[in-house]
């Protein structure tokens, strides 16, 4: 039997003449005939968007260049806009607040014309550290890119989230914007020193492999003015802030379970960033640090120079989990010290990027002299971090 008999032979079963094939089918049969010859022709077609995306590497030596790369890369796997800071009310009450929008590039082909494509997907968090409060406050969304509700422009800083966005005005500025259930932020962001390259001039290893890295600028000393609303009173705050940026492909080694990173803003004037990535025994997998000096100078730290100590370990009551909120870091010769803002700012992320962690606002001395403020994050200690 041929393939045609056979189609003929399923669409429209024998009748009473004992007829098989279109010319014995009723009239909409032959129509669903036909219409089914139509996809088997356009099957080629579908296939060429079925094609899984090659995303762009990470290499050595490329300069980044500005304005343009303040905005998207969506040839690239992974993208983060990253604002962490410490606020100050009125009443001269401390506060930690992070705002966080992430680009993640799916597997579904980047050629296809559709507008419902899920191409790029758009998430973001936001969280407030009160500890009048005792624990974190956050919320997340997440949306596919689309329709001007998300978007994560190429060009300059620009990312949208429904009612959410970060945007960088032509003064240099940041606008940061999120509303919650539990609280809204809206923040002038104003840098007061230039970009912070990390690693190799923005060239930033995260592993043993070459390929193993990202690109990732800072911009550390963001002076903070705007207004915090909680049970609908707004009030005027001040403080400062912390922008990381970072996009990739490939970041971590197979054998990363998470990282710990701090940026803290240094009461000097001075700026430190500081990782470190584990591996599932919890032993350092590779590391660095960036200190910009009062002076401007920038200094760049080796792994065999970095290490992380951890002093005290707060266990959560949700996850059981238990996480160093205490540590002492030593890069190089100095040994810094962190303290949390408060212990519990373990933020549930399970419903957009699928991971648990500690992202918080801890204190820094040197020498036992308060020395600055900053944001410690800490992941996989729930599960294997993955991107």
């Amino acid at each position: 039997m041929t393939q045609k008999s056979r189609v003929g032979t399923f669409l429209c079963p024998r009748g009473r003449d004992n007829s098989v094939g279109t010319k014995a089918c009723p009239p909409y049969r032959t129509l669903f005939v036909n219409l089914l010859r139509a996809l088997l022709l356009c099957l080629p077609v579908v296939a060429t968007y079925a094609a899984p995306p090659q995303f762009a590497a990470v290499v050595p030596g490329t300069a980044l260049a500005f304005p343009q790369d303040y905005g998207a890369h969506p040839a690239f796997r992974a993208e983060w806009w990253y604002v962490t800071g410490w606020l100050t009310t009125p009443d001269g009450k401390p506060l930690g607040f992070q705002v966080t929008f992430f680009r993640s590039a799916t597997a579904h082909d980047a050629a296809n014309p559709s507008r419902f494509a899920p191409k790029q997907l758009i998430i973001g968090h936001a969280a407030l550290s009160d500890p009048a409060i005792g624990k974190l406050q956050h919320t997340q969304k997440s949306a596919r890119e689309g329709f001007g509700l998300a978007y994560a422009k190429i060009g300059d800083t620009d990312v949208k989230l429904d009612d959410w966005r970060l945007r960088r005005n032509v003064d240099g500025s940041y606008l940061a914007e999120v509303d919650t259930a539990d609280f809204s932020l809206h923040l002038t962001l104003t840098p007061s020193q230039a970009l912070l390259l990390e690693g190799e001039q923005g060239f930033s290893r995260k592993g043993p492999q070459p390929q193993q890295a990202s690109y990732y600028y800072s911009e550390p000393q963001l002076k903070a003015t705007g207004t915090l609303t909680r049970q609908g009173k707004p009030q005027a705050v001040t403080g400062s802030a912390w922008l990381d940026h970072e996009w990739s492909t490939n970041v971590l080694d197979k054998d990363a379970s998470g990282w710990n990173w701090v940026g803290a803003n240094l009461d000097d004037g001075s700026a430190l960033m500081v990782f470190q990535i584990r591996n599932a025994r919890g032993d350092k997998l590779w590391a660095h640090a960036t200190l910009r000096e009062p002076s401007g100078q920038i200094v760049q730290f080796a792994a065999e120079q970095v290490n992380f100590e951890p002093v005290r370990q707060w266990r959560s009551p949700r996850t059981n989990t238990a996480y160093p909120v205490a540590t002492r870091i030593h890069v190089g010769s100095t040994l810094w010290e962190l303290a949390p803002l408060q212990d519990d700012q373990e933020l549930d992320a399970r419903l957009s990027t699928g991971a648990v962690y500690w992202e918080g606002a801890v204190k820094l001395s040197r020498d036992g002299r308060d020395a600055g403020r900053g944001y410690l994050e800490m992941t996989g200690y729930v599960n294997q971090m993955k991107l």
